[in-house]
């Protein structure tokens, strides 16, 4: 091959290109080696020092809670962060505590005595809780005298958060430190940390493990005193709880806290009345709408350290407030069950849907007096017992189902069917009164709904007992019918006025949620499905959400003759009968029916207000139970009250009523300024 000169001159050019690469590389590497061997022989020492020192090590991560929505999508409670200020409970700090009290006192503005308690309190917590929610000054004035505090830090938590106060306050719940007693199912069957947060009550205690999340661990580094010096990673990373989408309607739940406040306040009753539910539900698929407890309760009060209770605490403490009515405290019903206890004469035949009645007012019962308060019906049907809430019908129904035969206005009538009065209370006394009553829990009432919050109570039955003064004892239905089936008799006290009193409701006990169920369940057409108030779980991990189906409870094995029977009558109890007056003008067809109890609280005589319904007639919707009591007849209070929940609830969905009465479903954006949120949020007393 010839090569050219410029050919030549190329390659040693190249080469000598070549040869400063590899010079400059020499150097490098040269420079580089004698760097090590100077880090080794001349540092060695100090970075080996540094290496045996540093380690790594892991920390919890505590989990963001999961968020709780309304049916709309309006946010009911969050997370948000917050300062707390911690005291290690540590034996060694006990001389020095009223000296930290002193000088944290002022700052946290509370009373030291209180204070010094607080630090002293007996807990299995490493560490007490002194406040949270700290502002930025008190927070720069801890760090500025951190020197001054021994045993006291401040960490950064997430503090939950109500943004709408009172507003479904029994209902959400709050949470809190983990109670006492509860330590080992928390920290040991869980393995929660012992300074979680966890629900306390309502729905975040119900479904603590949902809300809560999984708790993550971070890798640090850390020096030989344990102090870290750099943050490396997650491993694993925590997992935030999932979400709640509630079926609850903020908007109709703000406006049933005003309407039910305001029937309370302006009642003539109003010395006399100490409490007040109303719950609607959703007819086809058992959601709640809404759930109102009167008094409030701001969760807010509980998750904000003492700074946030103690201001609250006297009323919180004697008000009543803490408790949720709606599903915790059974109440006389009144005339609200006529309904099943019709259903139960007619499936049992001693009345027919052709039957026709002679209103007598008043009814003796063996030398019992009783009057249906002197009102004259005339000639009374089944559809017309309902709708005028004729006692009187009533009292036969119990009666009749007790084989206690003839009595009326002039003859106390007798019992029937046995041959001594002994044998007839243990036998068709038993026999009627457990057919009655057990006619009632067919439609929910006297058990437990199943709702998903906690502490529920179950309604009851009762039987007067000659052993004792007469005295109301509870019977055991279960044990009864068992008896009754396997020996055809049941060891009862009693007198045939229990099974008149039976009939108009005067000797039960049942929730307003048990009475909402059991409404719904006539307008379902004996369908009773379990009340619920979480429509929908979504993780945040990235898993499909869960959507909550109704869960169908009974079928009831009802004629549809005889339940066209008893809705016809609630109708006719809106338009004609007891509750006209409070559903006139109503621009759609409603049922219900009016229920006037007589009880004793707190040693004081006094009617509870109660009424049931459903709207609209045709086509049922939503099913409402309103109790109110101290506050006279069904028709007085209750009923006026349902009926602003009906009209709320069908302007808010646009049915019925006029465009220019529509209403919007997001939560009122004044509703801090009405005086269902302001009262409660100012009691002090």
């Amino acid at each position: 091959m010839i090569r050219t000169k410029k050919t030549k001159r190329s390659e040693r050019s190249l080469a000598r290109r070549a040869n400063v690469v590899y010079g400059m590389t020499f150097l490098a590497s040269l420079s580089l080696i004698l760097r090590l061997g100077y880090l080794q022989i001349a540092r060695g020492e100090e970075f080996r020092e540094k290496a045996s020192n540093a380690r790594q090590d892991t920390i919890p991560v505590l989990p963001a809670r999961g968020r709780i929505y309304d049916a709309n999508g309006d946010l009911l409670a969050y997370d948000k962060p917050a300062y707390t200020l911690y005291l290690a409970n540590d034996p060694s700090l006990k001389p020095r505590l009223p000296s930290i009290a002193a000088k944290l006192a002022p700052v946290l503005k509370v009373k030291e005595s209180d204070l010094l308690e607080t630090m002293q309190q007996e807990t299995y917590q490493s560490q007490i809780e002194l406040a949270s929610g700290l502002t930025d000054q008190q927070l720069a004035w801890v760090e500025e005298h951190r020197s001054e505090l021994p045993g006291v830090d401040v960490m950064v938590e997430s503090q939950r958060t109500y943004p709408y106060g009172v507003l479904a306050g029994q209902v959400l719940g709050y949470t809190g430190q983990i109670p006492a007693g509860k330590e080992t199912y928390y920290v040991d069957e869980l393995h929660y940390l012992r300074t979680q947060k966890v629900g306390v009550a309502g729905l975040e205690l119900q479904y603590e493990r949902v809300l809560q999340g999984k708790v993550g661990k971070q890798i640090v580094q850390v020096n030989s005193n344990g102090s870290p010096i750099q943050t490396l990673d997650y491993d694993p990373a925590p997992v935030p709880g999932a979400n709640l989408q509630l079926t609850l309607d903020g908007h109709l739940q703000a406006i049933a806290q005003q309407v039910l406040m305001d029937a309370v306040e302006k009642s003539k009753y109003a010395a006399y009345i100490h409490d007040a539910e109303a719950v609607v539900l959703d007819v086809k698929t058992g959601g709640v709408l809404a759930m109102v407890s009167y008094p409030y309760l701001d969760p807010n009060w509980f998750v904000g350290g003492s700074k946030a209770y103690d201001p609250h605490k006297h009323y919180v403490e004697t008000s009543g407030a803490q408790l949720n009515n709606v599903i915790q405290s059974p109440r006389t019903p009144g005339s609200t069950v006529k309904m099943a206890n019709l259903v139960t004469a007619l499936k049992n035949g001693i009345v027919t849907p052709n039957t026709v009645f002679q209103d007598h007012t008043i009814t003796y019962v063996g030398t019992t007096k009783m009057n249906d308060n002197n009102e004259y019906h005339g000639l009374v049907t089944p559809v017309k017992a309902i709708a005028q809430s004729c006692d009187t019908f009533f009292y036969e129904v119990g009666l009749w189902l007790g084989k206690w035969m003839g009595a009326d206005a002039s003859s106390g009538g007798g019992f029937t069917g046995a041959s001594s009065y002994p044998q007839w209370l243990n036998t068709q006394f038993a026999r009627g009164i457990t057919t009655l009553f057990q006619g009632e829990r067919d439609f929910g009432l006297g058990a437990k709904t199943g709702i998903d919050l906690p502490y529920e109570a179950q309604g009851r039955f009762y039987v007067e007992d000659s052993r004792k003064q007469m005295q109301r004892v509870q019977l055991d239905l279960d044990k009864a019918e068992e008896s009754l089936k396997k020996n055809g008799s049941y060891p009862l006290y009693g007198s045939p006025a229990d099974l008149a009193m039976a009939g108009i409701g005067q000797t039960q006990q049942f929730t307003p949620i048990e009475l909402a169920q059991y409404v719904a369940t006539i307008a379902n057409n004996g369908v009773r499905l379990q009340p619920h108030l979480v429509a929908k779980i979504v993780p945040q991990d990235g898993s499909p959400p869960q959507e909550i189906k109704p869960v169908v409870q009974a079928k009831l094995n009802i004629p549809a003759q005889y339940l066209k029977i008893v809705q016809e009558g609630m109708h006719e109890a809106t338009t004609v009968g007891t509750a006209a007056q409070a559903f006139q003008g109503a621009p759609y067809a409603a049922a219900g029916k009016t229920g006037t109890a007589q009880i004793t609280e707190g040693g004081v005589n006094m009617d509870n207000s109660v009424f049931v319904g459903y709207a609209p007639f045709d086509n049922p919707q939503i099913a409402v139970c309103v109790m109110v009591p101290g506050a006279g007849y069904g028709a007085e209070t209750a009923a006026p009250v349902a009926r602003q929940l009906m009209d709320a609830y069908f302007q808010e969905h646009h049915q019925f009523f006029p465009k220019e009465q529509w209403s919007d479903t997001r939560i009122p954006a004044d509703y801090k300024m009405w005086s269902s949120y302001v009262k409660p949020e100012q009691a002090k007393g």
